[in-house]
């Protein structure tokens, strides 16, 4: 047998493969209390408002977009994308009585208020997405949300 004919075997080793912490449940559900908590009327918000704010905490480039046309009165944004770890994420946080669905989208619940008043006290959690929902503030309504979102069934 020469070197080119002998057999080699391979082999595998199953190693743990890490998860981006934006597809991680409990991070979507701390976002989402947060937006509710802190920048949201009512502790309420209706999917797509949700969709669009998990959408600009992706980038600070998202965020200025987002900061701006709340500045301005109405959003310069076209579409944004929607994640499907929100709505993974929403029914986890419903399971845990975290959140509960209205007739409009979802509410905080007192526990949930509770958890995202605990985020808020440990300064090293979520600081940036937490800076953020506080300098956006209540602003963006949900008519200006809907105002964009009607728009995408009429192209």
């Amino acid at each position: 047998m020469n070197e080119f004919t002998k057999t080699r075997t391979l082999r595998f080793i199953r190693r743990a493969s890490p998860v981006f912490p934006e597809h991680r449940p409990l991070y979507k559900i701390a976002q989402i209390l947060l937006i509710l908590e802190l920048a949201s009327r009512g502790g309420k918000s209706s999917l797509p408002r949700l969709q669009l704010m998990n959408w600009a905490l992706k980038t600070e480039e998202r965020r200025a977009k987002l900061i701006e046309s709340v500045k301005n009165g109405q959003l310069k944004l076209a579409a944004w994308g929607f994640d499907p770890v929100v709505a993974i994420a929403l029914r986890f946080a419903e399971a845990e009585n975290l959140v509960y669905q209205v007739s409009t989208g979802y509410q905080i619940s007192e526990i949930g208020k509770k958890f995202a008043r605990d985020i808020c006290r440990n300064t090293e959690n979520l600081e940036s997405e937490r800076s953020f929902l506080s300098a956006l503030g209540k602003a963006l309504t949900e008519a200006m949300v809907s105002e964009v979102s009607d728009k995408w069934g009429e192209s």
